[in-house]
């Protein structure tokens, strides 16, 4: 029996690469090359992707002979599943992988958006230390503020025990009905009110497409002038118009994007903003949570040996 020919267009963690490779024919196709990767998609059996590779119908016709698509990671809004479905094609993906390094992530960013720390350095003399402790003074702390969460799925609810455990009240909002004991001690609320009502807002939904600039002109309007804002979810979610005329209106407002629309970010009036922070798509960027996505390789070959996988999406 020949040896199935796997497609690798995006890298992952050196081990588990080495572990595929010993099982597969493994090619390494980087999807900036469609023209490569559609020209050997004909005899793969296997297609290993990451966040960037947009695996639609345009992509599967040219992989009659495709079995699996793996992605190393857990949103699946590049995938077209319901193509994949069609056609027979399992798709696989690492569900809790990352959602650990998002979380700390969003935790960074509510701290780190509440409180000034000041550290002292090598032009410190102690002549400036009442100065310096005068200017880390903050107006409060996260105790008693209100955290509002879209979306209270693995990391939302994750998020939310973390503020409730520093003292925030958090309340959220979900298409789905999300039985109490799975809130955190969230409280479910519409979505006009939480964005009207919270201090901060953190942002935790897919990316599918009715998703899309689901926070716009109107959702910043009705937000509080000195809300913190987060997304670590998904870069189209956010209309970045609106995000940068939300923070050029209201001074006190803090915006903290990690993922934008487009990729890569070039958008120089955001990144000039003194309130916004931009980070470039690395709330899940810990080399622990790159390894933990990699292992997908496992339900990869398990699907190649006509074995059940771990985590199936379709």
């Amino acid at each position: 029996m020949p040896t199935p020919i796997v497609l690798e267009t995006e890298p992952i963690a050196p081990a588990s690469h080495a572990w595929l490779a010993d099982r597969v024919e493994l090619l390494r196709r980087p999807y900036q090359d469609r023209a490569a990767l559609l020209a050997d998609l004909p005899r793969a059996a296997g297609l290993l992707v990451r966040t960037y590779t947009i695996v639609d119908r345009a992509l599967l016709d040219h992989a009659p002979d495709l079995r699996v698509v793996a992605r190393a990671g857990v949103g699946l809004d590049n995938i077209d599943l319901d193509a994949c479905r069609a056609r027979s094609i399992t798709v696989v993906h690492t569900p809790d992988s990352n959602s650990q390094s998002v979380v700390e992530f969003v935790a960074w960013a509510l701290i780190a958006h509440t409180r000034s720390i000041r550290t002292l350095n090598t032009d410190y003399t102690p002549d400036h230390w009442h100065e310096i402790r005068h200017a880390a003074s903050t107006e409060r702390s996260l105790v008693g503020q209100t955290l509002g969460i879209l979306g209270l799925g693995r990391i939302g609810s994750r998020v939310a025990a973390l503020a409730s455990s520093l003292g925030m009240r958090v309340q959220y909002h979900d298409l789905l009905d999300i039985p109490p004991h799975e809130r955190a001690g969230a409280e479910p609320v519409l979505m006009e009110q939480l964005v009207r009502t919270s201090d901060a807002i953190s942002i935790h939904v897919d990316g599918r497409a009715s998703n899309r600039y689901l926070i716009n002109t109107d959702t910043f309007s009705m937000m509080k002038p000195d809300a913190l804002f987060i997304n670590a979810a998904r870069g189209p979610i956010v209309d970045p118009s609106a995000a940068m005329q939300f923070a050029t209106n209201n001074p006190l407002a803090r915006i903290v994007l990690d993922v934008h629309d487009p990729e890569p970010l070039n958008n120089p009036e955001l990144l000039a903003l003194p309130n916004v922070t931009l980070t470039p798509h690395i709330a899940s960027g810990t080399q622990q949570a790159k390894e933990a996505m990699s292992w997908v390789v496992r339900d990869l070959v398990r699907v190649l040996e006509g074995q059940q996988p771990e985590h199936r999406a379709v």
